[in-house]
């Protein structure tokens, strides 16, 4: 048995790289075009849409949410899963009302410099989160950190999928992603069926945490609403592929990307509540769901994240690569400097994983705080059209949400005590409601200030 998942993850490996073909040009590369230069289908970009979210980190995290927190925990990680509804709004006015073709394009139209600077700052951070949170996983589920086979592990997977990344771009992904999520959805239909014929799956055990408002299964919610309105921006994968297809086609691809990935996230999740439910006093919630469901299901669990990992690597170094070269112009626009960035990214998130902080959702907190200087420009400069906000406001709103994100980080490792002792979700809530409102009111203060060298006459005798 403990050979099964290393031959099943080579397997899936070999066969993503058997529907990867190199790629013909730039256009297969970048944009994701076909051989005969078509555009990816509907059910193609859903998928790519859907796998590439519910990636390692995500299904781990729903699950061990759900297994301290209960059923609240996972819902919260569920609601990050609407940024696929925000998004699809951020994509259909930015791309099909105003006409631009990247994010970059309307952040240097309406900001300058800083616009472009910022964003691709964030982004680049974001994108080397993502190699290392789910090289991370990988590791976790072969081997305790530091031994041999964690190591292994690691770096056989990042190689792997870096050799098929680096042949096809995202139409490799692309093509991958559509044969990952079949397999993933016929695990977790598997996964499924084991928990509801064993008998675990009942109201009381879904329901073992109650819901009170000042616990931190309820307050990470909030923390979900809140960041969801910028999230799906700071997030190239997922912006990517609104840049691909036609506008019904994007338009579809997103709502139905949400509905699917919300109900997957939330399924999977469901284990980890189960296994709260039954775990005695310091029992890992592994050792629970092992002995709920045997070895078995068991590798069909850890099958499931690998499968995901997979995905969503390979979709990261895609967007690393438009993102230096396409979107940054750093370089020109060939495939071999885009191999040449996917081998830098896969790097950085090798080193952070042997180097880093071992905490997956520390990621997506700092990350989606980090994000929170968008929303402000998604709020007036997008969706109000606001064009006459200074650069200051911008540059205002960017340092108050990287100072949030790193406050965050610094209280939740416990490195700082300055928001005294309170649960670390709570403190994200104080600081990500913070940085939302004192964002908005950089911008208003902005457009005010605007508004008035605008009124202002032109010289003192037209008082």
């Amino acid at each position: 048995m403990d050979l099964v998942l290393p031959v099943l993850a080579v397997s899936i490996a070999l066969v993503s790289i058997l529907l990867a073909p190199k790629a013909s040009g730039e256009g297969a590369f970048y944009k994701g075009l076909s051989p005969a230069g078509e555009t990816p289908g509907l059910v193609m970009l859903i998928f790519s849409q859907v796998t590439t979210w519910i990636f390692a980190r995500s299904l781990m995290n729903a699950a061990i949410l759900g297994f301290y927190y209960g059923l609240w925990g996972t819902l919260a990680y569920g609601l990050y899963y609407l940024s696929f509804i925000t998004g699809g709004m951020i994509i259909d006015d930015l791309r099909f009302r105003k006409g631009y073709d990247s994010i970059q394009a309307f952040l240097f139209d309406r900001f300058g410099e800083w616009g472009t600077a910022c964003y691709n700052l964030v982004i680049g951070v974001r994108l080397t989160s993502e190699v290392f949170a789910n090289l991370l996983v990988i590791g976790i589920l072969f081997g305790a950190a530091g031994s041999g086979s964690y190591a292994l592990a690691v770096v056989g997977l990042a190689l792997v999928t870096l050799v098929y990344s680096m042949l096809g771009g995202l139409h490799a992904s692309l093509r991958s992603d559509l044969f990952q999520m079949v397999i993933f959805l016929v695990v977790l239909l598997m996964l499924l069926v084991v928990a509801f014929s064993g008998g675990h799956v009942s109201l009381d055990n879904l329901l073992f945490k109650p819901f009170e408002i000042d616990q931190p299964g309820p307050i990470l919610m909030l923390v979900a609403l809140l960041q969801i309105w910028s999230y799906p921006m700071h997030d190239p994968v997922m912006m990517d592929r609104g840049f691909l297809a036609d506008r019904q086609t994007t338009r579809r691809s997103f709502y139905h990307a949400a509905w699917i990935s919300t109900t997957c996230i939330l399924l999977f999740g469901g284990l980890g509540i189960l296994a709260g439910s039954q775990a005695a006093t310091g029992e890992a919630m592994n050792v629970v769901l092992m002995r709920l469901l045997g070895d078995v299901p068991m590798l069909l669990f850890n099958a499931a994240l690998v499968i995901s990992a997979m995905s969503t690597l390979d979709s990261t170094l895609s967007s690393s690569a438009k993102l230096v070269v396409v979107d940054m112009k750093f370089l020109s626009p060939t495939m071999r400097n885009g191999r040449m960035v996917m081998a830098l990214f896969m790097l950085l998130g090798l080193l952070m994983v042997f180097v880093g902080n071992k905490d997956l959702f520390s990621a997506v907190a700092v990350s989606g705080t980090a994000s929170l200087y968008l929303a402000p420009v998604i709020f007036f400069s997008l969706w109000r059209s606001w064009e006459r906000i200074p650069a200051w406001s911008y540059l205002a709103s960017f340092t108050l949400s990287i100072s949030g994100a790193v406050l965050y980080f610094m209280e939740s490792t416990g490195y700082t005590m300055w928001l005294g002792e309170s649960h670390k979700y709570t403190k994200l809530l104080y600081i990500s409601l913070s940085v939302l409102t004192l964002g908005c009111l950089m911008f208003w203060l902005g457009r005010r200030q605007s508004n008035s060298y605008r009124a202002m006459p032109a010289n003192v005798s037209d008082y």
